[in-house]
């Protein structure tokens, strides 16, 4: 038997790139059987809610003197190194202790137990396999529920008593279900399914060279990666991209917007040849208002890319091409009756009816037969649903997700920083043009974003 560190954690929270860790619980059992049993109280740097301390016992006031978790890292380390990682729910406590080593710039990595996946196997005619459930269904002895050391004792428990009430064959069978190899490329190295986070990033796919051949996003790279490789018999596209990857890096980020936002970025800056969607839009364009006098605007075709968002001009549509534009334009002015010469569309000699007025779809305002501030009414009547998001803050703002900030301005992405030195210095950089991409990431988070007041 290998030695084995049974865990359980409380939690300010639920989160791991959030919420801390305010008490860690081990139970070692060494190869000889030898069980050593530790608990420490963690003060978390942070305040814990109301309804946490109600479910754990465990208050401010109890973590008030507790070391912080720099602190206790090292005996920590040391009890779970070299161990099978063994907790229920493993996901949640091995998350929270990878991402407070992170903090540290700690990389820690485990082999992990799940008993909660164990139970089902084990029992699959049972339908709740929490903690409470196995107390009662196995009578393990509970001193303190939701107390670290308490919770882990009750995992060991669990361990013993299926070792008492199954055969040695159906628990082999058991752990080798969740711990089975998946399929991968025959030049990838097998060992990178331990290396893989499962944490949201972005992950790059290499072949023989630098040259990404694919750059993905995902809220859980393991999960994501492993899953190319278990639908390469069913995409002909999959098939091919396996073959070829020899080695994979990662960038883990806080959450799912970072992981959006350097996707995006690393495709347009590294061009991988499977990439279909993402890549650059150089040409990319927008319709744009101009005032000729008298109540008419002419619609004008602007590159957004140098675009200043914070001058609050109305932009409608991004467009891959002109020819893209030109042919939604035309097709709004079939629709609304709008005139082609006004719209640029159709070049003809003042005072001289368009061919749409010939053909009686124009109104007149050619001729006119229609003023202009009316014609102009139904014009932008005709591209409201087409206009692009204003910039909702005078100058950068910022969007936070876990212990990562992401500096935006004008529907452009400026970086991302966890220090506030870091963040200043990305105002320092030279500002990227509008990126059509990023615009609809940033869109779609508008709510989160917070002004950054300059010094």
């Amino acid at each position: 038997m290998r030695p084995l560190a049974f865990v359980d954690l409380e939690t300010t929270g639920a989160t791991a790139t959030i919420d801390r860790i305010t008490e860690i619980g081990i139970v070692e059992v060494d190869t000889d059987g030898t069980v050593r049993e530790w608990q420490q109280l963690v003060n978390p740097g942070t305040r814990i809610p109301p309804f946490i301390e109600q479910l754990t016992g465990i208050s401010n006031a109890m973590v008030a003197d507790a070391p912080p978790f720099e602190a206790v890292a090292a005996d920590v380390l040391q009890r779970l190194q070299g161990r099978l990682f063994i907790a229920h729910n493993a996901r949640f406590d091995y998350g929270f202790l990878k991402n407070e080593f992170k903090r540290l710039d700690i990389t820690f990595r485990a082999p992990v137990l799940c008993t909660v996946k164990l139970s089902r196997t084990l029992f699959p005619e049972h339908k709740r396999h929490n903690l409470d459930s196995l107390i009662e269904r196995h009578g393990l002895a509970a001193e303190a529920r939701h107390r670290a050391l308490a919770d882990a004792q009750l995992i060991h428990q669990f361990w013993q008593k299926i070792h008492v009430d199954r055969s040695t064959a159906d628990i082999d069978a058991a752990l080798q279900a969740q711990n089975a190899r998946p399929s991968l490329p025959p030049h990838l190295d097998a060992g990178i399914v331990d290396e893989l986070p499962d944490t949201p990033g972005v992950y790059l796919f290499y072949g023989n060279n630098n040259l990404p051949l694919y750059i993905g996003k995902a809220k859980d790279i393991r999960q994501r990666v492993l899953s190319h490789f278990a639908a390469d018999h069913k995409s002909a596209k999959e098939m091919a991209l396996s073959q070829q990857v020899k080695r994979i890096d990662w960038i883990e980020t806080a959450g799912e917007i970072g992981a959006l936002l350097k996707e995006a970025a690393l495709v347009k800056e590294m061009l991988p040849s499977q990439n279909r969607q993402l890549r650059k839009n150089d040409d990319v364009c927008t319709w744009t208002l101009i005032d000729e006098g008298e109540g008419w605007l002419r619609p004008e075709l602007t590159s957004p890319r140098d675009f200043d968002f914070s001058i609050r001009s109305s932009c409608y549509g991004l467009f891959k091409s002109s020819k893209e534009a030109t042919d939604v334009l035309r097709s709004l002015a079939t629709e609304h009756n709008l005139c082609d010469a006004l719209l640029g569309l159709e070049k003809t000699a003042p005072g001289k009816p368009c061919f749409a007025h010939q053909i009686k779809r124009c109104k007149g305002a050619c001729v006119g037969n229609e003023p202009y501030a009316k014609h102009t009414m139904r014009l932008v009547g005709a591209l409201t649903r087409l206009k692009l998001a204003t910039w909702p803050v005078n100058g950068p703002a910022f969007i936070r997700e876990g212990d990562e900030v992401h500096l935006v301005d004008g529907w452009r992405y400026l970086g991302t920083a966890k220090r506030e030195d870091e963040l200043h210095a990305l105002l320092d950089n030279v500002r990227p043009p509008f990126d059509r991409d990023t615009y609809k990431i940033l869109a779609k988070f508008v709510s989160r974003m917070t002004p950054l007041r300059l010094p």
